[in-house]
């Protein structure tokens, strides 16, 4: 008897010190012997979780639950049926869910007095009525919840509900608000308050919810500390797939692409391990989003079409893939049922740069601007990433207006705050917005500078798309009104007017690969990259001399004058 003590004294100092296969061999060799109490196989249950052992996690917990009943402890009952609950949810399995969350709501009915567990059994209704869109009812539920944690000094409950408040909050645009909740919420993880498990899932959370408001510097500071917690815990494989994400996608936003490639591969095989589809999807999407910018083209569509089996919406990378390949109806397809089906602000504010950029490209400036507002609304109290990308797209639209001066100043805002963020690609593409600018108000040789630097970070990254438009960019004429044909002008007065490919070729009775070359040509001619930058250049340099006069009202075109 005193050695079996001694073991287990051991397995349960191995789970205090979160060395979790020691505590689970530990434990699992006591209970094969002789069967562990309540408590004992909760240890075990959590060893279990800790390693990725998930069929595991489940069955003890279930035997748990019964000892704790077969014991006349019915909270200690009903805590274990939550847990099982949540997680049979989260697998899909909602029957067997509704089930077990229905023996913890009976347990809790014979409670005459209030007590902690009624916050935990409120919990679910949050995650109910966010799946339904109820998303103010659902922060207000997660409000309620946190303050019956507080009030009976459980950090674990106030965590878990503070954190999915911060999230909803977010997702509804109180950026600031929810914000100071995943804060508070990081408090007690980092002070080591909450359960191993708890602390998993509020790290976790905490990261994503900070991706959703684009607020860098914060999900930088937590994945650091989420990378520093999971390095404590050798055995660990739960959480660490999403920890391998959260590595990627700050390594992609410093341009360490090579390094990010590797970890987001990591990440995906580390998440199928722990039975986790979901994350192994958003891995699949990072890896998709490196090899677009990298050039990768088909390895891009193949994890785009990885993401999307595993129930990741691949938008808005495989539109701007679409974009890269020529396919600008694609692109503008996907973008636009992408944008109708996303409510939440974190979806939207991931798609509506890119909503930029494709109607820029086919020539629907109306879209483009709608989008850039937008972006500028949801970016109005914020001095980071959001504020960033909303100038940079205030910029780029300005530009198609045909307005290089006020282009500039929005521009060098959002070129400053990505400097200070360290985002390497996102500052270069704005030095390359900025180059076109200037060439606008003839500033030549600032141009010159601003696309040479611009290439030359591009080619550091291995942005090959980038770097090699950028380099036609340096190596075509920045006046174009001595070089373009009467066709061409013809066409690039239909551009200037918003029409698509389509319709130009409609118009002039051409066919549509005849009009892409015309395009195609006209890029190069001007010096400029897309649709807007045309533009832009058409007016600046007075090659469109009767603006009020419509492409089709002048079949033989416009007069070079």
């Amino acid at each position: 008897m005193a050695k079996s003590e001694g073991e287990l004294e051991r397995a349960r100092e191995a789970c205090a010190n979160q060395v979790w296969a020691q505590a689970f061999d530990g434990l699992s060799n006591l209970d094969r012997s002789e069967s562990l109490g309540p408590a004992d196989l909760e240890l075990l249950s959590e060893a279990a979780y800790m390693l990725g052992r998930e069929a595991e996690y489940l069955a003890t917990l279930e035997r748990a639950h019964r000892a704790h009943r077969e014991a006349g402890e019915p909270m200690a009952a009903l805590r274990c049926a939550f847990w099982i609950g949540i997680n049979l949810a989260r697998r899909g399995e909602v029957g067997q869910a509704s089930g077990w969350l229905g023996r913890a709501r009976r347990l809790l009915d014979g409670e005459d007095e209030d007590c902690v567990e009624r916050g935990y059994l409120i919990l679910p209704r949050v995650f109910e009525q966010e799946a339904g869109g109820e998303l103010e009812a659902a922060a207000a539920t997660a409000a309620e919840v946190a303050s019956i944690g507080e009030r009976f000094g459980d950090q674990d409950l106030f965590a878990l509900a503070a954190h999915e408040q911060g999230h909803i909050l977010i997702q509804v645009g109180r950026i600031k608000e929810g914000l100071g909740l995943l804060d508070e919420s990081m408090v007690a993880v980092t002070a080591g308050e909450l359960s191993p498990i708890v602390s998993g899932i509020v790290y976790c959370g905490v990261i994503l919810a900070c991706r959703d408001a684009h607020e860098v510097r914060r999900a930088t500071e937590w994945t650091a500390a989420l990378s520093a917690w999971c390095s404590r815990q050798p055995d660990l494989v739960a959480f660490t797939g999403r920890c391998l994400l959260h590595r990627a996608e700050l390594m992609q936003s410093r341009g360490a692409w090579s390094e990010a490639l590797q970890e987001a591969r990591r990440a995906s095989r580390r998440c199928e391990e722990g039975e986790n589809p979901a994350a192994a999807g958003d891995a699949e999407y990072r890896r998709g989003e490196i090899e677009r910018l990298r050039g990768g083209f088909e390895a891009a569509e193949r994890a785009y079409r990885e993401a999307s089996r595993r129930g990741r919406e691949p938008q808005p990378g495989l539109a701007l893939l679409r974009l890269e390949q020529g396919d600008r109806d694609g692109a503008s397809a996907a973008i636009a049922r992408a944008l109708s089906e996303a409510t939440e602000i974190g979806e939207r504010v991931s798609l509506l740069p890119a909503q930029v950029e494709i109607s820029l490209a086919i020539g629907d400036l109306e879209a483009a601007v709608a989008a850039s507002r937008e972006l500028e609304t949801i970016a109005a109290s914020d001095d980071g990433a959001l504020a960033a990308g909303a100038a940079q797209a205030q910029g780029t639209v300005a530009l198609a207006h045909g307005d290089p001066r006020s282009a500039l100043s929005a521009l060098r805002r959002a070129e400053g705050i990505w400097r200070e963020l360290e985002f390497p690609y996102e500052e270069a593409r704005v030095r390359e917005l900025v180059g076109l600018a200037c060439r606008g108000p003839g500033d030549q040789e600032t141009a010159v500078l601003e696309l040479e630097a611009s290439g030359a970070a591009y080619r550091d990254l291995g942005a090959t798309p980038d770097s090699s438009r950028a380099e036609s960019l340096l190596d075509s004429p920045p006046d174009g009104d001595s070089v373009l044909t009467k066709r061409e002008l013809e066409v690039l007065w239909h551009l200037a007017s918003g029409d698509t490919n389509k319709e130009i070729a409609a118009d002039l009775v051409l066919s549509e690969r005849t009009v892409d070359r015309h395009v195609s040509n006209l890029f190069a001619k001007l010096g400029v990259s897309n649709r807007a930058a045309a533009t832009a250049h058409a007016y600046e340099h007075h090659l469109l001399p009767d603006a009020g006069l419509k492409p089709t009202q002048s079949r033989s075109g416009p007069k070079n004058g």
